[in-house]
């Protein structure tokens, strides 16, 4: 039995180790960008930078060994690694052929200017003028929950008209959804799919927008103005509108993409504010993949005789357990459902795998039910996996069909032959008939020819 797939996602560092070196030290020139970096680094590669934050030598490697225990020396060669990975150091030679570290110019200007101030303001100043529109923190919390589950409707199979084109084929990008089998089918999602929605939300944002600006390098646009304006709004302040003067337009462009996702609220195309929500300024400081829900927001029983119930009036989450469930009745606070093997082939077919369905429900069962060892009772559990069992026990491949043998020895020598060369995939003595692999008929059809010469 398989286990749990992952998303194969990369945190902020992993995902500047693949830029280029200019990009990079573009990008570094901006200090919200060096203080997003810097806060994100483990607490050894944090004490280094700030050892040689206000020297301008080049340090002794075995200065900075020195800086850490004996039994940690792993430690250490993993935080210069990194460093140097992200063109934060760089080694240099010293007098006598000793080895050094020097800290990049760039990043360090930038993360004193972070630290200390000075240099130019991050953000414009707002205009004096009071916003006749104003929105408080509990409508942005809201607009940035209703957009982001746009998006996550639109991965389970609902709403599929409120979302754009762009954000359709960046979901299909990721690997999250598959297409339909014609123009006006809808996608299905895939077992990634499904995984993503098993993450917290400022996981998923971050797993998104990684793809998102993939799109903007594969499209030739500077994605370094792209970080820059993200890591300002990053460290903005909750409640507060800001102007989009001086925004070129690769920013405003990707401003109002993030107006689509919920990241910013504006509220025309053309206004002259934005406001952040909670969405972008914890974009880079939240970067784990899944989370597990606190048990006040668990809604979900599932009992032995494969009743599911769903105490939630989440459109979102019942849409979730309408993918592996027969839904049967829809009421106020409370929805019931029928584990079946028809519901859960359907969603094996579309990608999702058993453990996964297992997670979701642990993930989200109600308090009742976490008072129980195991939380899912055995019986739903064991089922589940045997239904993924009926449908892994069978594959199809392709294959090339011998049956015109003049006798028996001819057969049993094509099909000992093709058992030798492992292209064999079956053979019926009773009918003399010999299955091969594509890629193995060829060699067979060659050796036949020259049997029969003979």
């Amino acid at each position: 039995m398989g286990s749990t797939q992952r998303l194969q996602s990369i945190d902020l560092h992993g995902f500047l180790q693949g830029l280029s070196a200019d990009t990079l030290d573009r990008l570094y020139v901006h200090p919200a960008a060096c203080i997003a970096v810097f806060r994100e680094l483990p607490v050894l590669d944090k004490h280094y930078i700030m050892r040689v934050l206000f020297s301008d030598q080049v340090i002794p490697e075995k200065l900075i060994l020195a800086w850490t225990l004996p039994n940690h020396k792993n430690s250490h060669e993993q935080a210069v690694g990194q460093l140097q990975r992200l063109r934060i150091w760089f080694a240099e030679e010293l007098v006598g052929g000793h080895k050094g570290l020097r800290m990049s110019d760039v990043f360090k200007q930038g993360l004193r200017t972070a630290l200390c101030g000075g240099g130019k303001e991050w953000y414009r100043p707002a205009p004096p003028a009071p916003d006749k529109h104003s929105r408080d923190i509990t409508f942005l919390n809201l607009y940035a929950k209703e957009r982001w589950e746009i998006i996550l409707h639109f991965l389970v199979g609902s709403n599929v008209s409120d979302v754009s084109r762009k954000v359709m084929d960046l979901l299909q990008r990721a690997g999250l959804i598959t297409p339909g089998e014609s123009a006006s089918s809808t996608p299905a999602i895939t077992a990634a799919g499904f995984q993503f929605l098993l993450m917290d939300t400022t996981a998923q944002v971050w797993y998104f927008m990684l793809y998102y600006f993939k799109a903007i390098e594969s499209l030739g646009k500077d994605v370094v103005e792209v970080l820059q304006l993200l890591f300002s709004i990053s460290f903005s302040t909750l409640g507060k509108d800001y102007p989009t003067d001086g925004l070129s337009p690769v920013q405003m462009e990707f401003l109002q993409d993030m107006r689509e996702y919920g990241l910013v609220y504006q509220r025309k195309q053309k206004s002259k504010r934005y406001y952040p929500t909670r969405l972008a300024i914890n974009f880079a400081s939240g970067i784990n993949q899944s989370a597990q829900v606190p048990d006040s927001d668990g809604f979900m029983v599932v009992e032995t005789n494969y009743r599911v119930y769903a105490y939630t009036d989440s459109a979102l989450h019942m849409a979730i357990v309408a993918l592996f469930c027969e839904m049967q009745y829809r009421l106020p606070s409370m929805s019931v459902g029928l584990l079946t093997r028809e519901s859960m082939q359907e969603a094996f077919r579309n990608g999702i795998t058993a453990d996964q369905v297992l997670q979701f429900m642990k993930m989200y069962a109600h308090r009742q039910m976490r008072k129980n060892n195991p939380c899912v009772p055995p019986t739903i559990s064991d089922q589940i996996r045997l239904w993924q069992l009926e449908r892994d026990r069978l594959r199809s491949s392709e294959g090339v069909l011998y049956n015109q043998f003049g006798s028996a020895q001819e057969f049993q020598v094509i099909r000992d032959y093709a058992q030798d060369i492992g292209v064999l995939l079956h053979s019926n003595p009773a009918k003399r008939s010999v299955v091969v692999t594509s890629g193995g008929h060829k060699d067979v059809r060659s050796f036949w020819k020259q049997h029969k010469q003979k």
